[in-house]
């Protein structure tokens, strides 16, 4: 099937949500999702005044590229950049010509729902510095935070704290390891006007987790443990759980496919009773009712409930085969 097909169907499935998108101030979101569109590997983003392609299982041929292009050019004509991630570390490959460059490590304003965010779709990282399927997290959290206190877990920008100060939280504690990241973070709290109410933590997660949660922080079998920031056992309104799949450091393994509970554990004792804990997994090899399934009985072991919970599915933008999206987002509530 030929790209300028596969990109009218694409947009024909997103014409009331690109209206609502506009009605909603958004101006950032997948126009095409190459895995369940025809084109795995290939997704298209809109990132404020700007196209973004990237390709992440092989390169993009130059004829391929301009026929992409061409199609976006219809839909609005925007500038292209065009990200080849196509190796197993993810990383950009594709030079650029100076002036496009030039563009793309620029910071630019995009909105999502009226709140502003800065990015760059090229950086020192690799990834855009918004995750645009985590729209209806960062919806969820706005709309239950107000009067609230949140900790945010593997901040990365700080997209879930912003909203939730934006939703009129009364504190919000943003951790993660980059300060990259966490500058990215402060800044989009200062375009909005927030920057009072947010707190910036530059820590792993394990000592940052055990410590809000009063345990002892430890680590793995040999391993001398690095400085990190001393917090106080606190509890909090609400508590966001987004970490990346795999990841070691001194302190500890993150693995969401074998023990998600490791981290889950200490976020749940540091969520107050009553309080609300959003837990994201973006294995798609994870069954999501095994893994709610595992919360639930994980949380039963520290003597808590849960009361009720909201399963946050990816808007449809990001369509999935069979409606089961490898981003799997909960939000439990607990006694």
């Amino acid at each position: 099937m030929s790209i300028s097909t596969l990109m009218s169907r694409a947009l024909a499935k997103r014409q009331d949500f690109l209206l609502q998108a506009q009605r909603d101030e958004t101006d950032c979101f997948r126009l095409f999702h190459g895995t369940v569109e025809g084109m795995e590997g290939v997704n298209i983003d809109r990132y404020g005044d700007a196209w973004l392609i990237q390709s992440f299982h092989q390169p993009l041929a130059d004829a391929e590229l301009v026929q992409f292009s061409d199609a976006l050019a219809l839909v609005s004509d925007l500038p292209v950049i065009y990200n080849d991630r196509s190796t197993k570390n993810s990383r950009v490959l594709n030079s650029l010509d100076s002036d496009t460059e030039a563009f793309a490590r620029s910071e630019q304003m995009i909105q999502e729902n009226g709140i502003s965010f800065g990015s760059k779709l090229r950086h020192e990282g690799q990834d855009p510095l918004l995750f645009l399927d985590m729209r209806i997290g960062r919806e969820f959290v706005r709309g239950n935070s107000r009067d609230r206190t949140v900790l945010n877990l593997f901040s990365y920008t700080c997209g879930i704290g912003t909203a939730a100060a934006v939703g009129g939280a009364s504190r919000v504690v943003n951790v993660d390891f980059s300060s990259f990241a966490l500058a990215a973070g402060k800044r989009n709290a200062e375009l909005n006007q927030v920057a009072g109410v947010c707190e910036f933590v530059q820590s792993d997660a394990f000592p940052a987790l055990r410590q809000l949660a009063g345990l002892t922080v430890g680590g793995r079998r040999n391993q001398k443990l690095p400085k990190y920031p001393k917090l106080p056992k606190t509890e909090f309104d609400l508590v966001f759980l987004d970490p990346p799949r795999f990841a070691k450091s001194p302190f500890g393994i993150v693995d969401l496919v074998n023990d998600y509970q490791g981290l889950f554990k200490p976020a749940l004792m540091a969520t107050k009773s009553g309080g609300t804990i959003v837990c994201c997994n973006n294995v798609a090899k994870v069954e999501r009712q095994v893994w709610f399934d595992s919360l639930v009985r994980c949380a039963a072991k520290q003597g808590r409930t849960v009361v009720s919970h909201s399963w946050l599915d990816p808007h449809e933008d990001f369509p999935s085969f069979d409606d089961n999206h490898p981003l799997k987002i909960v939000a439990l509530v607990l006694n």
